[in-house]
This record gives structure tokens, C-alpha cells and sequence, in this order.
């Protein structure tokens, strides 16, 4: 009798553990870009969640400050995904102190960059590389999705390679026409649009430019014959006003996907990245 108690005991167990829901795994990303990365790229392990570690609405936290709802999400997560190159510093320390580098992936890891500018994110065929450097983090972490993380973010690379495209259209017809930018987070995204940047209005990430700065960029545009002015919409357009007044140079505002709403759609860079094209298409397209 009890022979057959126990065996019924681990008959049950047996039967509940294969039941039993799979374990979560809990992926944290830092930033925005970076959030819509992984959201893509695990889209098809519905026993992988993706949440983001600051609000959507941060843009680059260059100057973030932990709060205590972050700290509690940094507790919680398994795999935190980084933007790399110096955007999410502001998590260094915490990582250094719970020795947790080696559960982070650096999804700017091994790309090449424009100097030190850390937007890779800004430009389709930049993410699109740090999507592909995503997916291997974290099938090395996971190897039991790696098929499916793999899979994923081919499917999601050749939604960003048809953006690239666009882009890389425009630089035919646009090749080195002279440009300024209102923030260096453009840089990769005109660059590949074959334009070329004869100067950058908001170098400092916390320093507006200074009236003076202003008439010397407004002489640099005037003697490289600038066509367009390119803002940021997380920056105010008042100092592309005024720059667009002195010179006569036309200004438009792009979108860096460095920012959006809570909600934003699972192909919500790929939308903004569209828009971006089909304005300076309206300017510089064939």
C-alpha cells in the first residue's frame, strides 16, 4: 500500500512539473531604441518579457539618475540590454557593485562609429547591426531560443535594410550636399543619406549655443551654401528658427527614435524611420 501511495506521489509530481508553466525570463533594456530592439528580436518566445528601464519619454540619459522604482526593476531582470558607447553610464556603477557585467549585452559592441557618437540606434542600418549583436547576446544566454532570437531578428534586419535602402537611394541624388545638423545624434542617419555636415548647432549635450555661436554658424552656412537645416524632434526648434530666419536656409525636424510613447507599436522605428525618409526625400529625392 504505501509502495503504491509513493508511486502514485511521484506519478502526480512528475505530471505537475510537466504542466507547469515555463519559467519567465525577464530581459531589461536601458533605453528606448535599444527597448524596440529586443522587443522585435524576442517577439516569438512569448515566455520572454522585455520591459524598459526608464521612461519612454527620457530620449538619450546621458545625465540619468536612478530612482528607486529602477532599482527595482534592475533587481528583478535576468539579462539587461544595454545601448553601449557611454549613453547608459549612468548604470555603471550599480552594475560594478552587484556584479552583474556578465549578464549585461552591449548591443553597440564591436560596430564602428563616427568618433565617439554613441546614435548608432539613429540610423536603420546601425540598428540593424546592434539588433543582429542582440540576438547572439542573448542566445548566448539563452540558448534554448536561440533559433527562434535568431530567427526573429533576421526577419526584423530585413525590415531595416529596406529603410536602409531608402537612405542609401537618397545618397545618390544627394551626395555631400552640405547640411547642418542640430544635434551630433543625426550624424549617422546624414551619413548615410550622403549628405554632408558642415556643422553641428548644439555641440554640448547641456550647453545651448551662444548668440555668438549662432552668427558663426549662420556664416558657415551661408559660405557652404547649406541646403537644409536638420533638427532633432527632442530639441526645441527655436534655435533652427532663428538660424533659418538669419540665413534663409529651410529647416525640417527628424526623429531619432531616441524617445516615444509608452505604447509605441512593435514596428514603431521602423515607421519613424520611414517618415525621416520621406522628408528629406521631398527635398533632396530625385
Amino acid at each position: 500500500m504505501i509502495k503504491k501511495v509513493c508511486s502514485l506521489c511521484v506519478f502526480f509530481s512528475l505530471i505537475a512539473t510537466q504542466t507547469s508553466p515555463a519559467a519567465e525570463l525577464r530581459v531589461l533594456a536601458t533605453t528606448f531604441p535599444v527597448y524596440l530592439f529586443a522587443r522585435n528580436v524576442t517577439r516569438n518566445c512569448p515566455d520572454v518579457r522585455v520591459d524598459l528601464l526608464i521612461p519612454a519619454q527620457t530620449g538619450c540619459p546621458h545625465e540619468y539618475s536612478l530612482t528607486p522604482h529602477d532599482m527595482q526593476k534592475l533587481e528583478n531582470a535576468q539579462i539587461i540590454v544595454k545601448n553601449g558607447l557611454g549613453i547608459d553610464s549612468f548604470l555603471n556603477a550599480h552594475l560594478r557593485a552587484a556584479g552583474d557585467q556578465t549578464r549585461s549585452i552591449d548591443c553597440s559592441a564591436d560596430i564602428q562609429t563616427l568618433q565617439v557618437n554613441p546614435h548608432l540606434f539613429a540610423a536603420p542600418r546601425k540598428a540593424a547591426m546592434m539588433a543582429r549583436g542582440l540576438a547572439a547576446g542573448l542566445a548566448a544566454h539563452d540558448p534554448e531560443h536561440a533559433d527562434a532570437y535568431t530567427a526573429a531578428a533576421t526577419a526584423y534586419i530585413e525590415r531595416l535594410m529596406a529603410v536602409d535602402k531608402r537612405l542609401a537611394a537618397l545618397g545618390l541624388s544627394a551626395q555631400n550636399r552640405p547640411v547642418v545638423l542640430q544635434h551630433n545624434a543625426l550624424a549617422y542617419l546624414a551619413a548615410r543619406a550622403g549628405l554632408l555636415v558642415v556643422a553641428i548647432i548644439q555641440e554640448d549635450e547641456d550647453t545651448p549655443p551662444t548668440p555668438a555661436r549662432l552668427m558663426a554658424l549662420a556664416r558657415v552656412a551661408r559660405n557652404e551654401s547649406a541646403a537644409l537645416l536638420i533638427g532633432d524632434v527632442q530639441y526645441s526648434d527655436k534655435m533652427l528658427r532663428a538660424l533659418s530666419r538669419e540665413t534663409g536656409v529651410p529647416y525640417v525636424r527628424l526623429d531619432t527614435a531616441a524617445s516615444g510613447p509608452d505604447d509605441a507599436p512593435i514596428d514603431y522605428y521602423e515607421t519613424v524611420m520611414n517618415a525621416n525618409c520621406r522628408i528629406l526625400e521631398r527635398y533632396f529625392g530625385q
